[in-house]
């Protein structure tokens, strides 16, 4: 089954040139089936990359997944979206009274800000605490993931001198996760981040579990033992060019920004990128939606305040 957005999205021409089967809510109404709810909260300034990026990682399941876009009251994007914004993106004030099945939280570009300092920290603490009692399975991205990690679990990052840039290697820790399941023994994801949580505060705290990481990067996917929240501290959502348009970016600002690690063939800026992590990221979200949502997930909707979560996986 397809993802189901509102039919003029400027998503759904980018993922059908990729063959993405994209449905229109116009016909999904047609559809007589349950489909699960999901909201993302795109805080990322370029809104339609980024729409492009989940949905099409959200698309590669069987099941029928209606979404919502959703943006904070307080917050106003830096760039010049407004209309494309009130066209396609609810306000969280509209959805407050509503449950959904999952939701996705995307990174922000707020990495040297302390979290008190982000202009819509209150409104987001507020939106985290709804989400418990109104989302059956939350992913946090990146900056989302170490917002959600602190206010959730007390969980303090560090911001290292140097960015992690690049795609590295990861290893899983448990042999049959649910979330892992189907992962080779190494796979790859970039990550693009100043920020690090020490892997011995998670380990350290009996409600969060990491199930894969690496020495390089840290805990990569760690979850709550529930499965209502689900951490992502890199980008397997990223396009094959996405790293190299933050390198140009950086150049653009200081000629000696470091390279992405692992990124450029033969370490070359000036050949193409590939894009070796997609398999793992279309596995990892489909488990995602199949496991901690769809199997999860009471059938009322309306049972999802209830705190139902009939399914406890331990990894």
């Amino acid at each position: 089954m397809p993802i189901t957005v509102k039919d003029e999205l400027p998503a759904i021409v980018h993922l059908r040139q990729e063959n993405v089967f994209v449905m229109p809510k116009s016909r999904a109404k047609t559809q007589e089936i349950r489909p699960m709810r999901l909201a993302i909260l795109n805080l990322m300034p370029n809104k339609v990359e980024t729409e492009v990026q989940f949905i099409r990682l959200l698309a590669n399941s069987p099941l029928q997944v209606n979404v919502d876009l959703l943006r904070l009251d307080t917050h106003r994007s830096s760039d010049n979206s407004g209309q494309h914004l009130d066209m396609f993106y609810r306000y969280f004030s509209d959805v407050k009274e509503q449950n959904y099945d999952a939701l996705i939280v995307t990174g922000a570009p707020l990495a040297h800000l302390e979290y008190d300092e982000v202009i819509y920290w209150q409104e987001l603490k507020e939106f985290f605490d709804w989400a418990e009692h109104h989302v059956t399975s939350t992913l946090f991205s990146c900056w989302a993931a170490h917002a959600g990690l602190y206010h959730h679990h007390g969980l303090k990052r560090t911001l290292m001198k140097n960015k992690l840039c690049g795609v590295f290697k990861h290893q899983c820790h448990f042999e049959h996760g649910a979330l892992t399941r189907g992962f080779d023994d190494e796979f790859l994801v970039p990550h693009s981040r100043y920020g690090h949580i020490d892997p011995t505060q998670i380990a350290d705290n009996k409600n969060l579990v990491t199930l894969a990481g690496s020495q390089t990067v840290g805990a990569y996917l760690v979850k709550n033992v529930s499965g209502s929240q689900v951490y992502l501290t890199g980008h397997p959502e990223y396009d094959a060019d996405t790293l190299l348009k933050e390198y140009q970016r950086d150049v653009a600002k200081n000629a000696d920004a470091p390279k992405p690690k692992h990124y450029f063939p033969n370490d070359d800026t000036t050949q193409k990128p590939a894009k070796t992590w997609q398999s793992h990221a279309f596995l990892l979200f489909s488990n995602w939606l199949n496991y901690y949502v769809y199997q999860t997930t009471p059938y009322d909707i309306n049972l999802v305040s209830h705190d139902v979560r009939t399914n406890n996986y331990a990894e």
